[in-house]
């Protein structure tokens, strides 16, 4: 059993991270499986690609805001340029300049941006804020539907709270963006939804326009151990496999028999009968047709690699490997495919699975040509650090010999989750057109004393911490006062 690298250990694992740094391509080609071009999940009968209404549809509506320049700030766009004493222009939800000396129009807010720094907001590609809601009680436990190893017919969208209080301290965190997915106790856990962090009553008026739903599978020990405790199949890795490939097999099926259908029907033929309406199979068969991305939950580098022979048998593609502690063990393999690992930078040892990590894991995976680091959290209190965590990295990279500057490290938290979700073309970057969504820093972003000072999304101020709350403080959040004679 192996622990995380010594320091000793870290500095002679440097020499292989220099090698892997110096083959590394330049920081705006990293490739990545999402496509740009992503459609959402129409909600077809049956896997067919005829559009049709999309079920639970967006609300979300970008709010009217004023021209906003922020002058004299150290710009981290997110593509790997660092831009010194320049100036960002906000205008009609999207970044509308970057560059030095720019001019406010009348009626233009100008913040100024001396000493701070400005980056793209923060995505979070695993959250459970809204499913798992604060207080933890057993009432707000909503996100295992752990009823079966195959529930890809529930979607982890119906099950958000969005009075959570996890949202507004994400958002005071720096984070714009979150991806919600359901618990990994089940083989197909359901589809997960990308949602803006804005306030709304209901979780369609947080739901990021025309994003690609996700498909949650787990790998490993959590579903053999829930499913096993019942003596059913799975119960093993072994049982594992086999029952994500017979599930699969049904899809591949199921959409058959959609195509033969729907070719019959256009051909004239009469008295037809549609095949029964499977919402399982109706997921699947989606992400067989790419309209939606798996995101794996999988520790062990063995059993990443199994699953993805088994995306080639069905030709299906995996987006992201999320916690992925072993990553490093085949960074060149997930390069070569295109796949991202979604990681922590220190958290380990919590079961068997988990122990054979190392910290330099994201640098490792970072390293390799193409290859798609990210940081995320799976924890309401880690969504509020993620730049700390990311500051972890560098710091071990530094241990090890090599030196990640801030305009490459700030990648992990934007660019790639926002590729890996499909969303890329519209956020994660600061660039002309794009969504303006955006933090200001009052330092580095990477310091322990790091703070947010604004949050932008879509170019409406969301967080302001010189300002009074926008919104009445959640009484989950409030505590209980000091008793008579206690100091506080």
């Amino acid at each position: 059993m192996n622990r995380p690298a010594s320091h000793g250990a870290t500095a002679a694992l440097g020499v292989c991270l220099t090698l892997l740094l110096a083959a590394c391509t330049p920081t705006t080609t990293t490739q990545h499986p999402a496509k740009s071009d992503a459609k959402p999940v129409t909600g077809d009968a049956g896997g067919t690609g005829v559009a049709k209404s999309a079920p639970f549809p967006s609300t979300y509506r970008m709010p009217t805001s004023g021209p906003v320049l922020i002058s004299g700030a150290t710009v981290l766009t997110g593509t790997g340029e660092r831009l010194d004493g320049a100036d960002v222009l906000l205008r009609d939800g999207k970044v509308a300049a970057i560059g030095k000396g720019l001019a406010a129009a009348p009626g233009t807010q100008v913040i100024d941006g001396s000493g701070k720094w400005v980056t793209p907001g923060i995505i979070d590609i695993h959250s459970h804020l809204g499913v798992y809601p604060s207080p933890s009680v057993d009432a707000h436990d909503d996100g295992n539907e752990a009823t079966a190893p195959n529930t890809a017919n529930v979607w982890a969208e119906h099950s958000i709270w969005t009075e959570d209080p996890g949202f507004e301290a994400a958002l005071e965190g720096g984070v714009t963006t979150l991806h919600v997915l359901p618990g990994s106790a089940n083989l197909f856990g359901g589809r997960s939804v990308t949602l803006k962090n804005v306030h709304a009553v209901t979780y369609q008026g947080m739901k990021f326009p025309d994003a690609p739903q996700g498909l949650k599978m787990a790998c490993g020990e959590n579903p053999k151990r829930v499913y096993g405790n019942r003596r059913t199949l799975p119960s093993t890795r072994m049982g594992n496999v086999a029952s994500w490939r017979q599930s699969w097999s049904e899809a591949v099926e199921y959409q058959r028999d959609w195509a033969q259908y729907e070719a019959r029907r256009a051909s004239g033929a009469k008295d037809l009968r549609a095949p029964k309406r499977d919402l399982r199979m109706e997921t699947l068969a989606a992400v067989l047709r790419g309209e939606i991305l798996v995101q794996n939950h999988c520790y062990r580098a063995d059993e990443m690699a199994i699953v993805l022979d088994m995306a080639k048998e069905f030709g299906y593609k995996v987006s992201t490997f999320h916690h992925a502690t072993e990553a490093y063990k085949i960074a060149d393999l997930l390069a070569e495919d295109g796949v991202c690992a979604a990681v922590w930078a220190d958290w380990w040892g919590f079961k068997m699975e988990s122990y054979d990590a190392i910290p330099d894991n994201m640098v490792i995976v970072d390293a390799a040509k193409g290859g798609c680091a990210i940081v995320h959290s799976d924890s309401d209190e880690g969504i509020q650090r993620l730049n700390q965590e990311a500051g972890k990295g560098i710091a071990s990279a530094a241990r090890a010999g090599i030196t990640i500057t801030p305009e490459h490290a700030i990648r992990w938290l934007t660019q790639n989750p926002a590729r890996a979700l499909g969303i890329a073309d519209r956020t994660g970057t600061l660039e002309v057109g794009k969504g303006a969504d955006l933090v200001v820093w009052n330092g580095n972003p990477f310091s322990v004393y790091a703070l947010t000072q604004q949050v932008f999304i879509d170019g409406a101020l969301r967080f302001d911490r010189t300002a009074r709350r926008a919104l009445p403080e959640s009484d989950f959040m409030l505590g209980q006062p000091a008793a008579p004679g206690v100091s506080q």
